[in-house]
C-alpha cells in the first residue's frame, strides 16, 4: 500500500503510464503520475520540481516512496534515488540506460535535440555514475530495439539486480511478464529486500539472467 511516483519516458507524458498506474492501484498501492508534462530530460526546473515531488508525497504518506521509470524516466529515477536516499524505498527502471553510454540508445539524437544537454556532457555522465543505495532493479530486454541491453546492466552491488524479460521498448509499461515482476519487487518489506526469485521451470524461463545460455540463440 505504500506510495509508487511513476516517471515517463523521452517525449512521453503520464498518460503512456496511464496503464501501469491503473495495475499499480488495483494492487492496493497509491500511484501518483509525474505530472511535468512531456518528459524532455533534466532541463529548466524539471529537477527541482521532481525533487519537491518526492517530499512532498513522502510527506503526505509518512512513509518512504518507491520510483518507477520508464526509459529516461529511469535513470532520472535512479537520479533522484541517489540524491534522495532517505525518501525513497526502492528504484524499478523498464528498458533504461542505467550506465553512462552516450549513445547507448537509438534516441539520442532527440534526446540531444530536446534536452539541451549533448549525451557526452560530463555532468551528465557523472549523474548517471551515481548508484542509488536502496534496491534497484533493471527491467530490460534484448529486443528492445531503442536502448541497447548491455547499457541497462546493473552495477554489481549486493543491492542492484537485471530481469530480463521478451518485450518491445515501447511495450514495456503493458507487458504482462513486466508488470508481473513490478509487482514481484514492490510487495517485498522495506528493508528486507531479496533478489528475484528464479526458481522454478516456469520463472526460469520466463524471467531470465543477462547472460544466461538460451538453446533459442542457436536457432
Amino acid at each position: 500500500g505504500h506510495p509508487v511516483l511513476v516517471l515517463p519516458g523521452l517525449v512521453a507524458g503520464d498518460s503512456s503510464t496511464w496503464p501501469l498506474r491503473r495495475y499499480l492501484q488495483e494492487l492496493g498501492y497509491v500511484p501518483y503520475p509525474w505530472q511535468l508534462g512531456v518528459n524532455f530530460g533534466p532541463r529548466g526546473e524539471t529537477v527541482p520540481k521532481l525533487l519537491a515531488r518526492v517530499r512532498r508525497i513522502e510527506r503526505k504518506h509518512g512513509r518512504k516512496l518507491s520510483l518507477i521509470g520508464w526509459s529516461l524516466g529511469g535513470a532520472m529515477a535512479r537520479a533522484l534515488g541517489a540524491r534522495m536516499p532517505e525518501s525513497v524505498r526502492n528504484v524499478i527502471t523498464l528498458g533504461s540506460p542505467v550506465q553512462p553510454h552516450a549513445h547507448a540508445t537509438n534516441a539520442w539524437k532527440v534526446f540531444e535535440a530536446v534536452s539541451g544537454w549533448r549525451t557526452d556532457d560530463p555532468e551528465l555522465q557523472e549523474m548517471s555514475r551515481h548508484t542509488p543505495p536502496m534496491p534497484n532493479t533493471s527491467i530490460f530486454s534484448k529486443a528492445d530495439g531503442i536502448v541497447s541491453w548491455k547499457a541497462s546492466l546493473n552495477n554489481d552491488a549486493e543491492h542492484c539486480e537485471d530481469i530480463e524479460i521478451a518485450a518491445s521498448h515501447l511495450g514495456m509499461g503493458v507487458n504482462p511478464l513486466v508488470l508481473w515482476a513490478i509487482a514481484d519487487r514492490l510487495a517485498q518489506p522495506e528493508g528486507d529486500w531479496k533478489p528475484f526469485d528464479r526458481e522454478g521451470l516456469v520463472r526460469s524461463l520466463l524471467f531470465r539472467k543477462p547472460h544466461q545460455f538460451r538453446f533459442a540463440q542457436l536457432l
